[in-house]
């Protein structure tokens, strides 16, 4: 996996890895997606993944949003 040019943005990446999500690398905007380890309706009828932005507007607050998604999944490690 390439790493993220952020920081923070790589920081969350690598919590999610942490707690057993899969990374898959992406073309154009986004720069990859995250998706939980079973990938299944988990939060309120919506599948865990995210999509990790190249150059998100504020990339605190994106990273922020990977790890509330992260921490939000039933399937927790």
């Amino acid at each position: 996996m390439n790493k993220h040019p952020i920081k923070e943005i790589r920081s969350a990446i690598e919590h999610a890895i942490d707690k057993g999500w899969k990374f898959d690398k992406a073309s154009g905007h986004a720069f990859g997606i995250l998706k939980c380890p079973t990938n299944k309706k988990c939060r309120n009828g919506v599948y865990c993944q995210f999509s990790v932005w190249s150059t998100p507007k504020d990339p605190e607050e994106h990273a922020r949003a990977i790890r509330r998604a992260v921490d939000q999944c039933k399937e927790k490690r």
